[in-house]
């Protein structure tokens, strides 16, 4: 895919570590020929994210936090200068109190409901309104999602919540900015190693359920996420728009485990 997103500009939001599936899909986008900018949260994240960001040529790094407008109006401006015009939004940003995941979801408290909507929904409308000014020749903004958000994952409660109400916003979003050619979609990958995955109860176990049992007997990879955001940004992707595009293996396909494993 070299060259594909040649010319092409963009910012990646999430970034954790060499784990994350944000960083998967920014090494891709790196390879594919994209100038990009990351953002990062704090200075504990911001010395994580800095040598990963040398690695790929980046040096548009901007602190932004998604909960604070003063944050974001900051952020994007110096954005803005850095970069003047936006292509793509890679929006990899979820949290929820990892305790209220373990245990049942009637006892989710009010204060985690909001917080989790807040951070792992909400904040890409905020981005969105951000970002549409500098796509003035159209773009793509991505974000990423989760099957529990239409199916009952175990160890996962109200962030399959979070995550439907995403999906939902996804598709108002694709309606909304269409006539502005801009591109809204959401990639769903199947469980995954990554930091965010580790901090959910019983991540190990849903691992190896699903590469156990998906179709390909195999989990996602990195790559495999990384090149479908490269498709979704690229010119290649021009008239795909409000999908939520799953990369799990196929596992979404099934009714019940292999019957190997019933």
């Amino acid at each position: 895919m070299n060259g594909t997103l040649q010319g092409k500009r963009g910012l990646v939001m999430g970034v954790a570590n060499d784990r994350s599936i944000a960083w998967g899909i920014a090494k891709s986008m790196a390879e594919a020929g994209a100038e990009l900018a990351f953002s990062y949260q704090g200075d504990a994240f911001g010395k994580r994210v800095r040598p990963l960001a040398e690695s790929i040529g980046v040096t548009t790094l901007v602190d932004m936090d998604v909960t604070d407008d003063a944050s974001l109006d900051a952020g994007f401006a110096e954005l803005k200068n850095a970069f003047g015009s936006l292509d793509f939004v890679v929006h990899a940003i979820a949290y929820s109190n990892k305790d209220e995941l373990a245990g049942r979801f009637i006892n989710t408290s009010r204060e985690n409901f909001k917080n989790s909507l807040d951070i792992s929904c909400y904040s890409l409308i905020e981005v969105s309104r951000r970002a549409v000014p500098m796509m003035k020749n159209g773009g793509t903004i991505l974000t990423l999602t989760y099957q529990g958000s239409t199916r009952v994952t175990p160890y996962y409660n109200v962030m399959g919540v979070a995550k439907a109400a995403l999906e939902s916003t996804v598709l108002y979003l694709a309606n909304d900015l269409g006539p502005d050619k801009i591109r809204v979609n959401a990639i769903s990958p199947g469980p995954m190693k990554t930091l965010a995955g580790a901090a959910i109860s019983g991540a190990r176990k849903t691992f190896r359920q699903t590469e156990a049992n998906a179709p390909l007997r195999s989990n996602a990879t990195l790559e495999a996420v990384g090149g479908t955001a490269v498709y979704l940004a690229s010119d290649a992707g021009a008239y795909t728009s409000g999908e939520i595009i799953r990369v799990d293996g196929g596992y979404h396909v099934l009714g019940m485990p292999q019957p190997e494993n019933l």
